[in-house]
């Protein structure tokens, strides 16, 4: 009997799904590596399922995503992030010539707000008369490789201040340059603000990486790049990714592929389609936007356009490791590790946010697929760079994990690595 909303109960859906399919909830049990009691109370409705047991029984059931659609059907509401301002909090104020300011706010005892500080400065605006030239460019063009290259190592939230004002630099020095080097230097300004976009979402603020991407957007469309406006699209659909919305997801991917943009951001915008249709539970659509994205971005490695790269730079097989991510939603933690082992032993030595994040969906598969112990070694060698990188999207998987380990808290090794892992998931922002 449906409920309130209309939908079949997911506990009833599963029990027909399973003697649809001839298996006892032990049979069940044992190949979803799950307690046969947990099943009994899910059934029953004494328990709500997550999204990974609804997942993993589609994948056994072969129910094509029945499951899983009930429970993302029920979406939660996104809590509020926090907001206001915080004790030595600096305040950075730019305008397009140049002109800004620069303050200290601080807390009174009272706890009243002081933003007269005795260290505040003043910017002049920018000298237009001097005529910038291409090697003030090609210096900031180093500048984003090497914010890159920090990213990996560094948290979100100690480079989102110099990211802000280096993206201001550059345009800043596209206002003050002439025709030829201001439109490299607006195309280069939409490349620092998409980056600061990703770092904004990494440090859990995704208002700020939404603007932050339109910022992108304006400055990359005043140059005459049209790519990042496409690219937006694929920039919002990875936070409804990891909000679990699985429609918003797809709808953004296929607008992408639908424009008239390079191969390269349409391959991405497969890869996030085919995470989409894997959360949604649809194996048969996720490998098929799997296979289209390994084709688009195999034309986009012999295109060159002289702009930094948009997307990741250190996963050397990005397919690959969509796809070990896809079959590890889709309920196959086997193939998940096949194709991220690879993934995970090429990782270079100093991309640490890329290993954190392939790492623990890594010992997620681990868990799925019933090897703990080694799970837990792997988290074990994670807990440094996870910490280090504090980025939040990391932290979602790593929740994930926490949760999955407590099901397991007997476990003399869960009871070992558990106090460091709730370490880690406290957060700074």
């Amino acid at each position: 009997m449906p409920d309130s909303d209309g939908l079949e109960p997911f506990g009833a859906a599963l029990r027909r799904e399973r003697l649809a399919a001839g298996l006892s909830l032990q049979d069940l049990a044992q190949r979803v590596h799950y307690s046969k009691s947990y099943l009994s109370k899910i059934e029953t409705g004494r328990k709500l399922p997550s999204h990974d047991l609804a997942r993993r029984c589609d994948a056994v059931l072969r129910s094509r995503g029945s499951l899983a659609s009930l429970v993302f059907a029920r979406k939660q509401a996104v809590p509020s992030l926090p907001t206001g301002p915080f004790d030595g909090q600096w305040v950075i104020s730019m305008d397009s010539n140049g002109r800004g300011t620069f303050s200290a706010v601080t807390h009174t005892e009272g706890g009243a707000i002081d933003t007269v500080n005795p260290f505040a400065m003043r910017m002049p605006p920018v000298t237009r008369a001097r005529r910038r030239g291409s090697d003030e460019l090609d210096s900031f063009r180093l500048m984003f490789t090497e914010m890159r290259r920090l990213g990996q190592f560094a948290a979100p939230a100690s480079l989102l201040p110099m990211l802000a004002a280096q993206t201001h630099a550059v345009r800043v020095l596209a206002a003050s340059s002439g025709p030829q080097t201001r439109t490299k230097a607006l195309r280069l300004a939409g490349r620092f603000a998409e980056y600061t976009g990703w770092m904004a979402q990494e440090a859990g603020d995704d208002e700020g990486a939404l603007w932050w991407t339109a910022r992108a957007v304006d400055f990359a469309a005043a140059g005459g790049d049209r790519e990042l406006g496409v690219y937006a699209l694929v920039r919002r659909g990875l936070i409804a990714l990891y909000r679990h919305d699985a429609r918003e997801t797809i709808a953004a991917a296929e607008r992408a592929q639908a424009a008239q943009c390079s191969p390269r951001v349409r391959g991405l915008a497969a890869l996030l389609e085919a995470q989409g249709h894997a959360l949604a539970g649809s194996y048969d659509r996720c490998c098929r936007a799997l296979d289209r994205a390994a084709k688009l971005l195999a034309d986009a490695a012999r295109l060159d356009d002289g702009l930094p790269v948009l997307g990741t730079t250190t996963i050397p097989d990005p397919v690959a490791m969509v796809r070990g991510w896809c079959m590890y939603d889709l309920g196959r933690p086997r193939r998940a590790l096949a194709e991220l082992e690879g993934e995970l032993a090429a990782v270079p030595d100093f991309a640490q946010r890329t290993l954190a994040r392939i790492g623990v969906r890594y010992s997620l598969a681990l868990v799925a697929a019933g090897e703990l112990e080694h799970s837990c070694t792997m988290i074990d060698r994670l807990i440094d760079p996870i910490v280090a990188t504090d980025s939040a999207t990391v932290r979602a998987d790593l929740r994930r994990l926490a949760q999955e380990l407590t099901r397991r808290h007997t476990r003399t090794v869960v009871k070992e690595i558990m106090p460091r892992l709730i370490g880690a998931l406290r957060t700074t922002y």
